[in-house]
Parts: structure tokens; sequence; C-alpha cells
């Protein structure tokens, strides 16, 4: 009702603007973009602007040029790499009579196609909405007409139907927002259940085609969509994998980040996002082939700030470590001996050992090497420290003690010693 879709399948004419912050950003992701949207790339034009022109972002001159570089090339609409402001997007549309979106509305197109789940495409529609409010209040003149009143002749001139719209904007944003509240303490509910049961959150996060969803898919032996395409996992998984040392940990595939990933998106998707705010350790995913990792690094830091998620212990993931130029030790540890980055190939596996091993190092808690002493009697004690495994060696004596040698955590070898007193008092 409040947005329209492009038609699938449309022919953008691309307006890249290069400013002072386009240096983190390429033309040819912004055409990723669109392809990822389903449209046809079918013309590019720059446009040099240290400042955006207040009613139409690049002037009167280059508008000129892209009306007739789109004419020509068959476009049905206009792509701009920066957001533009209701008016600068009505003033485009009435100059160059074609539908034009600026990068919150290609995004939001782009999210609207991936979301599968109740609560992705809730997430997505509260976006939508927010990002509609601003192009009904500085909007089109057509809403400015009034609405009959109850009757002729009775009462006032009745409401406009841009305050109609407003009202129905407000009224299914406030629906949205409470279904997702719901779904949000679902969401609480489940991650009580883990933290009750002391198990340890692994999320991933990373610039958007990083190589996250095939990371996943390794280390759970899961189907997970993945593709080589922008935001190819919109809706959040969770897993269960088993590590050496710590036993069970839950893992989490979100969301790609971009950069100035659309600030409505961040609010609506933040029941999604708690699973990074609320984990245990963050798995940044970055593509080591790409030149500008660093700046990819830095605008996956800055979402993860917005989210509240700073502070949340990172371990640096270089993915796609197969990839002709990537060098480096396989493993990268700070001065105190914590890993703080490793280099993997989620598409060979390779570096997947010594992954896992960071990740158990990080989230256990203290450590301890210790022995166990057993009777025969105690087997089902043996079993557990089999299934926490912890078990470096056993060995029985001729009396059938068995001598369990464990790297154990201590909160779990508690848990052994107490299970122990109980047989013992039974």
């Amino acid at each position: 009702m409040f947005f329209d879709r492009p038609a699938p399948g449309s022919k953008a004419m691309l307006v890249f603007i290069r400013n002072k912050t386009s240096d983190l950003a390429t033309h040819e992701e912004v055409e990723e973009l669109a392809r990822s949207a389903g449209m046809a790339v079918v013309g590019l034009i720059e446009s040099a602007r240290r400042d955006p022109h207040p009613k139409t972002m690049v002037g009167s001159g280059k508008v000129d040029e892209i009306k007739i570089a789109a004419e020509s090339a068959g476009a049905n609409l206009v792509l701009f790499s920066e957001d533009l402001s209701s008016t600068q997007e009505r003033n485009l549309e009435g100059a160059l009579d074609l539908r034009v979106l600026g990068r919150t509305g290609l995004i939001l197109e782009i999210f609207a196609q991936r979301a599968r789940t109740h609560e992705g495409k809730l997430q997505v529609e509260l976006a939508q909405l927010e990002h509609s409010a601003s192009r009904l209040v500085r909007g089109w003149t057509h809403l400015d007409r009034q609405r009959g009143g109850a009757g002729a002749g009775l009462g006032g001139a009745g409401e406009t139907q841009l305050e109609a719209d407003q009202r129905l904007l407000a009224a299914r944003n406030k629906k949205i927002k409470e279904r997702l509240e719901r779904v949000q303490r679902q969401r609480h509910q489940s991650r009580r259940a883990r933290v009750r049961s002391e198990t340890a959150t692994v999320a991933l996060a990373g610039y958007t085609n990083a190589g996250k969803s095939t990371l996943f898919n390794r280390l759970t032996q899961s189907a997970v969509h993945a593709a080589d395409q922008l935001f190819a996992t919109l809706d959040p998984t969770l897993r269960q994998i088993s590590l050496p040392l710590t036993g069970k940990a839950v893992i989490s595939d979100t969301v790609g980040f971009i950069r100035a990933l659309p600030h409505g998106l961040v609010e609506s998707f933040k029941a999604t996002l708690e699973e990074v705010t609320e984990a245990t350790l963050i798995l940044h995913v970055v593509d080591a082939s790409a030149g500008e990792k660093q700046a990819r690094m830095d605008a996956v830091n800055a979402v993860l700030g917005e989210i509240g998620a700073r502070e949340v212990p990172q371990l640096l993931v270089l993915n796609k470590s197969d990839i002709q130029g990537v060098t480096g030790p396989p493993v990268r540890r700070d001065a105190a001996g914590k890993p703080y980055s490793v280099q993997v190939s989620s598409l060979t596996g390779v570096g997947l050992p010594e992954l896992l091993s960071c990740i158990d190092e990080l989230i256990s808690d203290d450590v301890v090497t210790t022995v166990l002493s057993l009777k025969p009697e105690q087997g089902m004690i043996r079993a557990k420290c089999f299934e926490l495994a912890s078990v470096i060696e056993e060995v029985m004596d001729e009396n059938g003690t068995i001598a369990m040698h464990l790297r154990i955590e201590k909160k779990n070898l508690a848990r052994l010693n107490a299970a122990l007193t109980a047989m013992k008092a039974g």
C-alpha cells in the first residue's frame, strides 16, 4: 500500500556518486546489489560531487545526461549509489519520468526478496514502513487531496489522503512491532535456556558475501543456502556444534553487513541481531582475498558498535585463504598467547580444525589437567568424561581401577566430582 516494488527484471541505469565516503564502496558493489535484486544494469554514469545538490543530488546538467543515457539504454529504473531524500527522489522522478531508487530502497528490495521466515518478513516490512514514512510526510502532492466528510454539507472537510495514509501506516507499524515483540520474547526464553545449561553461543558476523554461510555449513554439516551474491542469507539460523574441549556450543548465522547499512534495517533487525550481542564469541568472517578488506572490517565493526556488540570478544576468521596471494601464519596470537585470527577456507575445509581449537580455547573457562580415579562400577562417570571430550588417555590397573587423564574445564570437573560424591553416598 505504501511502497511499490520494482518489477522483476527491471533495466537499471546506475548513477555512482563519488564523494568523501565513496572510497568505502565501488560501483561494482552497487552493481552487485542491483543484480542481487534481480535487476539488469544497462548503463553507468559517474558523478563527482563533494556535497549533494539539495534538490536532485547531482545537479541539472547531470540530470539531463542521466535522462538521455537512460532513454538510449532502454532503462525503466534509475539507481543511485547513495541515499536520496524524499524531495530529491520526487524531483528526480519528475525530471526523468522514471522510477528512482536510492541505496536504502535498493537494499530493502533485496531484503524483501530474501526473507523466508515469518519473523524475517515482519522485520523487512517494518523497515519498509519506516522508510516510507518520510516519503509520505514530504511526498507526493496528490496525497493532499481531501476525502469527503460524512454527508453533504455536514461536518468538516474530512481528512486528506496524506493523513489517511499516515494513520494506516502508523497502525500497521504498531501491529508489526507488537508481533516482533512476541518473537523477541520467545528468543529471550530460548536464550535463557541456553544460559541455564551453560551452553556457549558463537555468532558469525561479517561483510556480506564473505563466505559466512559456507563456513556455517562446513562447521555444522548443514545445508543453509549459500551463494556468491550479496545478502544470500537473511533469516537467522542456529545449529549445535561439537568442540574438543568444551563439548557442545550453539553457532548462529545471521544477515551480512555492508557499508552504511540502513539504520532502519539495523533497528528492525535488532531482535535477530541480539544473537550477536548476546554471544559468547563473535567469529568476524573476512574475505581475505578482498582488496578493501580493512574498509569492510571497519564497516562491520561500526554496525557491531551500533547494535551494542562492540565489547563481545572477537576471533578474526580470514576466509578464502585458498585463493592465491593470501599469506601469513594459520593462527596468530596476541601477547598473552590468545588466538586473535585464523586462516581458513570454508570451500575446501583447510584450517577448520585450527578454527575449532581456537573457538574452544576462547570460550572455555579455566582449564586444568588432572587424573580421576574410577572404580569399575563407576562406568557412568567414565562415559561422561568421554561425552565431554576431555579424555587425554585412560589407564587400567590389575584391579580394574581406571585412571582417567583429563584436560577439562573446572566447572565440568566440579560436576564430575559431585556425581562421584553422590554415587559414594548412595
